[in-house]
Order: C-alpha cells, then sequence, then structure tokens
C-alpha cells in the first residue's frame, strides 16, 4: 500500500511482462494517416485537427512530414489531403510477404481452371476489405480492379463473407450498435441489419454484394481459411449484372466457391465444423 501511495500506481509483479512504450507523434501520425484513409476524399489540416482532437499547429507538422514523404498528397482542388503514393511501397511490401496472395496469383498458373469474370483476393483491414491480389477479367468489357482497393467490409462481397467468420466478440468491438454508411445507397442499413446478414452468410456459406460497392456490379464473396479453420481471406467474383443471362448466375457462383475451396487447399486450410459447402 505504501508502494502505491509514493509512486501512484500499483507495483508490477515480477512476472508481469511490460507493455513497450509508444512514441507519441508515431501514434499521432499513424491516427492521422488512418483517419484519411477511411475519409476517402481530401481532408483539410483544420478538419484532421478538429476530428482527432490535436493542436492545429501539431496537424500541420504532421501533415507536411508525411507529405514530404509522399505518404500524403495534396488535392488540386481543394488544397487537402488524400493518401499519397508512397502508402502502395507499404501495400506491396507486405503484399508479397502474405502466403494467401501468392498462393491465389500461382493458382492460375498452375492449375486449368479458368474464370471468365474478375476475381480478387481480400484480407481484413479493421472493418475494411483491402484488395491484395487481383485476376482481371479476360473479356473485352469484363470487369478491372487494382491491387490496394480499400473498401467498407460490410459492403463489399469478399469483407462480408470474412466478417461472417469473425469471432461474435471481434464483430462487436468492430461494430458498435448504430448506422452504417454506403457508398451507393445500397447494404445493410445498421448494425443489426449486417449482423442478420452475416447469419445468413454463415447458413449459406458465400456471400452476396447486390450494387453495394458499385452500380450495376454483383459480386459473390467466399471465404479462405488457414489450417485451424480460421478466415484468412476472401475471394470475391465481380459481374457487371448486364452480362447475366438465366444461366450465368448459378455458373458465376459455383464457379466462385470452386475457387475458395482450391485456395483453402493451396495453403494447408480446411474449412471450420459447420461450414455447409466441402
Amino acid at each position: 500500500m505504501n508502494d502505491v501511495l509514493a509512486h501512484g500506481r500499483a507495483p508490477v509483479a515480477e512476472d508481469e511482462p511490460l507493455a513497450p512504450p509508444l512514441v507519441p507523434a508515431v501514434v499521432r501520425a499513424l491516427t492521422l494517416l488512418e483517419r484519411v484513409a477511411l475519409q476517402r476524399q481530401p481532408m483539410s489540416a483544420s478538419g484532421l485537427a478538429a476530428e482527432l482532437g490535436l493542436p492545429k499547429s501539431s496537424v500541420h507538422g504532421l501533415c507536411n512530414t508525411l507529405l514530404h514523404h509522399g505518404y500524403l498528397k495534396r488535392s488540386g482542388e481543394t488544397g487537402g489531403f488524400s493518401i499519397g503514393a508512397r502508402v502502395m511501397g507499404l501495400a506491396e511490401a507486405f503484399i508479397a510477404g502474405t502466403s494467401v496472395a501468392h498462393e491465389f496469383g500461382a493458382m492460375w498458373d498452375a492449375e486449368s481452371h479458368s474464370a471468365d469474370e474478375s476475381v480478387i483476393l481480400s484480407v481484413l483491414n479493421g472493418t475494411d476489405a483491402v484488395y491484395v491480389a487481383v485476376r482481371n477479367s479476360p473479356r473485352p468489357l469484363g470487369l478491372a480492379f487494382n491491387v490496394g482497393v480499400r473498401l467498407p467490409a460490410w459492403l463489399s462481397g469478399s469483407g462480408k463473407a470474412m466478417l461472417a467468420y469473425q469471432p461474435d466478440a471481434v464483430l462487436e468491438r468492430l461494430f458498435p450498435p448504430g448506422p452504417l454508411s454506403t457508398l451507393t445507397g445500397r447494404g445493410p442499413a445498421d448494425t443489426r441489419a449486417l449482423f442478420d446478414e452475416l447469419a445468413a452468410i454463415r447458413r449459406r456459406g458465400y456471400s452476396i454484394d447486390d450494387e453495394g460497392v458499385r452500380a450495376g456490379v454483383l459480386s459473390f464473396g467466399a471465404p479462405a481459411f488457414d489450417a485451424g479453420g480460421n478466415v484468412v481471406a476472401g475471394v470475391a467474383m465481380c459481374i457487371n449484372k448486364s452480362t447475366l443471362d438465366a444461366d450465368a448466375l448459378e455458373r458465376h457462383r459455383v464457379a466462385l466457391l470452386d475457387t475458395a475451396r482450391r485456395l483453402t487447399r493451396r495453403i494447408g486450410g480446411r474449412p471450420p465444423r459447420g461450414y455447409p459447402i466441402h
């Protein structure tokens, strides 16, 4: 008790690991970058200062430093800040060290299977789905996507496929009760609607994004699992709805599920107990 009064905190047990110290300036810079990334459009320094609760002088210094190193860029129209090209170097380094992305790319070279539509591979980053690998459609009018795209996971096909297999505690932390934003006016309006949709995905084993990310585009999504039955990535097949005929929808769904199964096998994974599709 005397130690508590003298030092203002309880003494740490000898076998209790000490939390590593954090560098405040680095924390502020990373928090600022994440906020700009979430906004998806340029933000002013004053707006960032207000949202992050930081002095304007500090935010100006952080923005100028990140701008100098290429992690932020200025908008020519508003002068606001958005994510810079240098961030892609970090993304590419991450992708290079991600075995599931490597196996996704190798799968198309090593196996005779093909797909008429674009197929993307995503991983979860908080509440976002980030594209880490893409196989664009070989058709002249097929949809095309880029590595590094970041989308709300609750709207995208691959994102919802991954969220459906997260523990309840993780979902409750990521999505507190309340409304959810949309990109097209479609998709779950709030957390309750999202959780209902995720339960339906678990029952059938795949997700559907019907114009939640882009008007006129439908996608099927399915999870890829590791050896412990944990979801490590999401696979989605993206389809231009104007090209669909009576039989195409089911054909694409079957092809997407087959792709996710093959990827799971290539990384030595297996579906968890109760997964409805094997």
